[in-house]
């Protein structure tokens, strides 16, 4: 067999596990639901506690309320792609229960296998919340909805580096499910990481509004690769050859981070121990 074939298969074997996860995430609608009522409130009260502070001076801030609105509606609209608590439970479950052995009878690498689990569960919950929030979001008077990208270009952008983003979260949740090969619980890890995620991936407070020394250098991290850029890409807050320099940025840590978890499942993989029958 030709190595373009045994290649193709491959591929074609993980986007079977791909589509899989896609089509069983779709089916959790009424979850679905109570996330698109929780986003619509959580979404409206954080407009309104930045309004309440443009308010006072609102030339202090780096960004128009326009934007950060649509910035604001962008995070809840895609909260599911990029948000790390947004782990798979079956995943730890199969490495703390032994279940890992059965997955190393697979004719398939792990890592692989469970990134393209991994996206497909983000991408189903995002299509299933997506578009009523950003329906709703676009109805609401100025300036509280979302508004339209300044271009197309920037339009163009922001789904570039929306699918890059969505890999770093991806190769980054694929470092956390891997160090439960080395501790006793996955608790610990799991908590420490999406704490320093939701700060550092502009979650909580967007990075813009971050003192200068401060911000430069997060914006250096892989969690300010994540949500941070799209978003901001759309809201104009990213623009020019910037953009560039940022999408490079992401590329750079898709790479890293992936490279960093094969190598350390591999080493993983080596030490695992089952016990019992």
């Amino acid at each position: 067999m030709r190595q373009e074939d045994i290649n193709l298969l491959r591929i074609t074997k993980y986007m079977s596990f791909f589509r899989m996860r896609f089509i069983a995430g779709l089916q959790y609608r009424a979850a679905a639901l109570a996330g698109i009522v929780t986003q619509f409130v959580w979404g409206a009260m954080e407009i309104l506690l930045f309004k309440a502070f443009y308010q006072v001076n609102a030339a202090a801030f780096p960004m128009t309320f326009e934007a950060l609105s649509s910035y604001v509606w962008l995070q809840q609209a895609f909260l599911a792609l990029f948000l790390t608590w947004f782990l798979e439970n079956d995943i730890f479950q199969t490495i703390t229960d032994g279940g890992i052995a059965y997955e190393m009878c697979r004719p398939a690498d792990i890592y692989n296998m469970w990134f393209f689990r991994s996206m497909a569960n983000r991408l189903s919950k995002t299509v299933l919340r997506c578009m009523p929030i950003l329906l709703f979001a676009a109805l609401l008077p100025k300036p509280y909805g979302i508004r339209l990208p300044n271009n197309l270009n920037a339009g163009i952008w922001f789904f570039i580096t929306a699918f890059l983003g969505l890999l770093v979260v991806v190769a980054f949740c694929m470092l956390v499910y891997i160090t439960t090969f080395y501790t006793l619980s996955p608790v610990g890890v799991r908590l420490l990481s999406v704490s320093l995620v939701e700060f550092f991936a502009g979650s909580v407070i967007p990075l813009p509004f971050l003192p200068k020394g401060i911000r430069q250098v997060i914006e250096l991290l892989p969690f300010a690769s994540m949500q941070n850029v799209p978003l901001r890409v759309y809201s104009g807050d990213i623009g020019g050859a910037n953009i560039y320099t940022r999408a490079g940025l992401q590329l750079f840590w898709v790479v890293t981070l992936i490279w960093i978890g094969k190598k350390l499942m591999q080493t993983a993989q080596r030490r695992i121990v089952v016990q019992g029958g």
